[in-house]
């Protein structure tokens, strides 16, 4: 992983090759001259409700970047790091205001305050996106392209007055991100995933794939995870539907979690996870690690793309196949999407009960024919029938998750796998979510219901001691 210091040379270097494009390179500490009417290289408007320095022909972006330039020529490397990120800070502060007086910049104290937080940010973090990770408000941030950066909040997406300087600019933002992690992003390999400190997904896309300028999706997570009675709190189950997934974690019973994108998938996984005894062995696999699990015996694995020699690549059928030997009491999959469903299938139905995975449907029974469509798409040829059975006796139960159009998410159903029936794998509902019309304010109105089956598991849930509440598959709507 790239060290500050590091971070910062590359950054140095990126920034001295990019800063002015379509001019010379300038000499000592003047600077280039330009035509009259000549464009410039920077954005010719910042984005509303971005400050602008009153002189002549001014911008805060071009004044940003050339302090940004100074600052770095400033900075002694080889002290940096043994700099406490506060003294650091102090000191970056120290310098910025140095600089300020030295290039006689007009500045009141709310704009100077301004320009010194946004670079202090731009050396010690993520620039302009700083704001917005510092928001626990919100869930996911989608920068397209430099000039267009939007956050969803409370289940809704809108426009910010964020933005990046220029694409070089978000460029470096992303390589800060990736290279974190010890991944890279170039022409050569121009998508990558990742995850920020505190656990947040990042994907980044950059031309030539994307065309309007690089991409980048960061999707945060709790500071605090959620546990059971928060989603409680927020109407996306009830409590006996909380009570009847805990205890289903708790006897081994191996759940799918079925959802679209954005859906809350992840985050319910990682809350049934938390019903896991802390005396059982875990190991979790996810393409880029976002569970959060609070127990002590916890091993994480995390897939490796291929480097660009095409080698190296570490999938997830092959972390699947290593967990077998490193004898877990349960896996967790952070989802399903390729070959590695056969040996998840096969690990469930040969003493791996109580497993826990995700995967991308919008119905149960789609989830079910998803399955059957990876394990085709591995390359593995079983007769329909076989591969129907195999599923019936590996998944146990498949929670549905979905987002509504009011940006609320509800688990929508909760369905029991019972078997076969001919050629068919059977199910039953025990809880499900009816959708009864909308609110003047774009709400949605609904109610949950038991479907007054009882689950074939009770007698199992009852001999581990687990007694479920009265009543609680009787059909009777809640709010």
């Amino acid at each position: 992983m790239a060290s500050l210091k590091d971070q910062i040379a590359r950054w140095n270097l990126s920034t001295r090759r990019t800063a002015l494009p379509d001019a010379p390179e300038p000499t000592g500490s003047e600077e280039p001259e330009q035509p009259p009417g000549a464009d410039t290289p920077h954005p010719p408007a910042p984005a509303p409700g971005i400050w602008t320095p009153a002189s002549p022909g001014g911008d805060y972006y071009a004044t940003k970047m050339k302090l940004h330039q100074d600052l770095l020529t400033r900075i002694d490397l080889n002290s940096i790091e043994s700099l406490t990120p506060e003294q650091l800070r102090d000191e970056l502060g120290t310098l910025l205001g140095e600089l300020i007086e030295e290039a006689a910049i007009p500045l009141n104290d709310q704009e100077r305050a301004r320009l010194v937080s946004d670079l202090k940010n731009e050396i010690m973090g993520l620039g302009p996106l700083e704001p917005l990770l510092a928001d626990a408000s919100i869930s996911e941030i989608m920068v397209n392209g430099y000039r267009n950066v939007f956050v969803e909040s409370g289940g809704r997406i809108r426009a910010t007055d964020i933005r990046f300087n220029d694409d070089a600019h978000l460029m470096k933002i992303i390589d800060k991100i990736v290279s974190r992690v010890g991944r890279r992003i170039d022409e050569y390999c121009p998508m990558a995933d990742a995850r920020l400190p505190d656990g947040a997904r990042v994907n980044a896309i950059i031309p030539p794939l994307a065309l309007d300028g690089p991409i980048l999706t960061i999707r945060r997570f709790s500071v605090v995870p959620l546990r059971m009675v928060d989603l409680i709190r927020k109407n996306t189950l009830t409590p006996a539907m909380a009570e009847l997934l805990s205890a289903l974690v708790k006897v081994k019973c191996n759940i799918i979690v079925s959802g679209g994108t954005g859906t809350g998938k992840t985050t319910l996984l990682n809350i049934l996870s938390g019903c896991i005894p802390s005396c059982e062995r875990i190991v979790t696999i996810e393409d880029t690690a976002e569970l959060q699990l609070q127990q002590e015996h916890v091993i994480r694995l995390e897939t490796r793309p291929p480097n660009i020699e095409g080698k190296g690549e570490i999938t997830m059928r092959a972390l699947v196949k290593n967990s077998l030997r490193m004898r877990p009491d349960r896996i967790v999959l952070g989802e399903v999407r390729s070959a590695e469903v056969i040996d998840m299938l096969q690990a469930m139905n040969t003493g791996h009960e109580g497993s826990l995975t995700t995967i991308h449907a919008n119905t149960p029974r789609d989830a079910l024919a998803r399955l059957e469509n990876l394990v085709g798409m591995g390359g593995i040829s079983l007769p329909g029938k076989a591969l129907r059975q195999l599923i019936s006796a590996s998944i146990h139960f498949i929670v549905q998750v979905t987002r509504l159009g009011d940006g609320s998410r509800k688990i929508t159903s909760i369905q029991e796998i019972t078997g076969m029936e001919g050629e068919v794998i059977t199910t039953q509902e025990l809880f499900c979510f009816r959708r009864t019309g909308t609110n003047p304010d774009g709400s949605v109105q609904g109610s949950f219901s038991a479907t007054g089956v009882r689950p074939k598991v009770s007698d199992k849930i009852r001999s581990y001691g687990i007694s479920l509440s009265e009543g609680m598959f009787d059909p009777v709507a809640t709010g």
